[in-house]
């Protein structure tokens, strides 16, 4: 189940004498093509002596115009919403077979309605540069847009600029820098000058911290936050509007709250609106606060839960007793490889070419984790009927009181290690242990297996069986 994320938007404006604001147009509602579900959403607007227009713009977006009919000294605007953060995958769409190469023509039927998406401003000397450098043949669409995102990510730099207005791109690329607004601007005009659709979107962007770190790309944050954001949504065949996030490189995803998607940038404000003059004071908070949030794998339970689970299970556990019922439970923790998850050892195949190797690794992790100090053993397991030899088995022993049973897991071999060992080294090894329990080193023999005993049942094979060719499958 999802984590339910309730957001909280304050802006305030004080004002040192009344003022006379004009109509007030608010963008702060999720727009009707948000991929993440909003649960709840209100607009709290102060004074409370105004008038309300709920109504939707050229480009479906909501927005509420506000008229105040007398003079403020203050304007105070207040969002809560609640969004289902539930995780999806970006790439989960289809690309018309006439689109998947770019470059590409759109469909006659919505060349117009593409048009304002597709017309670009004039382009500056820097910008004309810039565009030279892309190649043009003949690749996959989505690899291409995705490649173009991550080279804006990588040569634009991201500051946080809490002046008003976008920087044209001229100046971002002179700067090599600018904010979210600036950088996803400018991926909108480069995109209109290869003739792909592009408009320009404004939202929240809600963050959580993950539960784990991740093992590779990015940490993401440390904490839970939300703020207000901008990126681009390309116009795909098949697909519709995809978000791409020049300030991350990379697609958009559950954490993007769409508000605002225009055509140009000065449609998408989430605030506008003109003031009679005064000195201001402006004010604004913006938090994120988890609701709802249920155990999942990277999260399980809390030690209070499972404090409760425990409890539960032995008055279960008295209750079996009582009604004298008896059961016999066994089981076998299961992994998978997180590199090659679709192999056949790790879903019907018995053993396989990296099994070992990564039982050994996980069994380690275990050893950090829950006994520092405990024995690592790597020896036979259950027997099944119909297999020929048990199954191996690697275990993990240590004493409830802590002490420590073995202290270098680097003495333990690794799988795959290329160590050369032998009858000598094993030798050295039983006679230091015989010494260490206090027994004759003399007891310590060599063994071999038995040669006859091993003629004997090869002479039983049938005719058409040998021993390097079993044919047990």
């Amino acid at each position: 189940m999802a984590i339910l994320a309730a957001v909280y938007h304050l802006t305030h404006y004080k004002y040192d004498r009344p003022v006379v604001l004009g109509p007030q147009i608010i963008r702060l509602q999720p727009a009707p093509h948000s991929r993440t579900k909003v649960l709840s959403h209100s607009l709290k607007v102060e004074p409370a002596n105004h008038f309300v227009n709920l109504q939707q713009d050229p480009y479906g977006n909501f927005l509420a115009r506000f008229v105040f009919p007398e003079p403020v000294t203050e304007l105070k605007i207040e969002v809560d919403l609640v969004a289902d953060m539930t995780v999806y995958n970006p790439f989960d769409f289809f690309v018309e077979p006439s689109a998947e190469a770019f470059p590409f023509e759109y469909p006659e039927e919505i060349r117009d309605d593409l048009a304002i998406y597709r017309t670009p401003e004039p382009a500056g000397p820097l910008l004309s540069a810039l565009l030279k450098t892309i190649d043009r043949s003949a690749a996959n669409t989505v690899n291409f847009l995705v490649d173009l995102n991550a080279r804006l990510q990588r040569e634009i730099a991201y500051i946080v600029r809490m002046e008003t207005g976008v920087f044209s791109p001229e100046e971002t690329l002179a700067a090599k820098k600018g904010s979210c607004r600036d950088s996803s601007w400018l991926l909108v005009q480069i995109l209109r000058n290869l003739g792909i659709a592009a408009r320009f979107v404004s939202g929240y962007l809600v963050q959580l911290k993950p539960d784990l770190v991740a093992l590779d790309g990015p940490a993401g944050t440390a904490v839970d936050f939300t703020d207000l954001h901008a990126w681009c949504e390309v116009y795909l065949p098949g697909a519709g509007w995809i978000g791409f996030d020049p300030t991350s490189g990379l697609l958009t995803g559950e954490s993007h709250v769409p508000l605002a998607a225009t055509p140009h940038f000065r449609n998408a404000a989430p605030i506008s609106g003109m003031a009679s003059f005064a000195n201001v004071e402006f004010g604004f908070e913006m938090r994120v606060d988890r609701i709802a949030e249920h155990p999942r794998i990277t999260k399980p339970f809390s030690d209070e839960s499972w404090q409760a689970l425990d409890a539960l299970g032995n008055k279960v556990d008295k209750a079996l007793a009582a009604g004298d019922v008896r059961l016999t439970m066994g089981g076998e923790p299961t992994f998978v490889s997180i590199d090659d998850f679709e192999s056949a050892e790790w879903n019907t195949a018995a053993v396989g070419p990296t099994k070992r190797e990564k039982a050994d690794e996980l069994i380690r992790k275990l050893r950090e984790r829950f006994a520092p100090g405990g024995f690592l053993h790597y020896g036979q397991g259950k027997w099944y009927p119909g297999e020929s030899l048990p199954r191996w088995t690697f275990s993990l022993y240590w004493r409830a009181d802590g002490q420590p049973v073995w202290s270098d897991p680097s003495l333990i071999a690794r799988e795959k290690s290329e160590a050369d060992i032998g009858p000598k080294q094993a030798e050295s090894l039983l006679t230091a242990i015989a010494g260490e329990l206090g027994i004759d080193k003399a007891m310590v023999s060599e063994a071999y297996e038995d040669p006859a005993e091993w003629l004997l049942k090869e002479g039983k094979l049938p005719d058409n069986v040998d021993p390097p060719n079993s044919r047990l499958e």
